[in-house]
């Protein structure tokens, strides 16, 4: 079994806590880790009564103006599948890149070594301003 470590971080600087994940097989795709962390990530986002700080895919402009930005006690459930497409589709279009452990994984379909205590970052990628 690994303990994979997210660690979201942004060219810009920004560095959010990490938080780890047990994964009981050793070998995944990226797309299957990714879809397992915002799985995760939503559970805990629709059980909690406000909402958590980390996301990978935040919710829609639509899903705040439903549940407003400060999610009330009721507060809409966020689609699972809907945030992994969007992922997927942020991964495709270079909104983000992959680290596991030193090395960047390019494809949502490669494969990737889990080990004991695995390192995923999930580094954002801001456009540079007046470049």
């Amino acid at each position: 079994m690994a303990t994979v470590t997210f660690v979201d971080e942004s060219t810009a600087g920004a560095r959010t806590p990490a938080w780890a994940l047990q994964i009981f097989e050793e070998r995944l795709t990226l797309r299957e880790l990714i879809r397992r962390r915002i799985h995760q990530e939503v559970a805990e986002y629709n059980a909690a009564t406000s909402a958590p700080r980390r996301l990978l895919v935040q919710p829609t402009s639509t899903e705040r103006a439903l549940n407003g930005d400060l999610v009330q006690r009721s507060h809409r459930r966020v689609d699972a599948a809907r945030q992994v497409a969007l992922a997927e589709e942020a991964f495709g279009r270079n909104g983000f890149v992959v680290l596991v452990g030193d090395r960047q994984v390019e494809e949502l379909d490669e494969e990737v070594d889990l080990r004991r205590d695995t390192e995923v970052t999930f580094l954002k990628l801001v456009a540079l301003v007046g470049g």
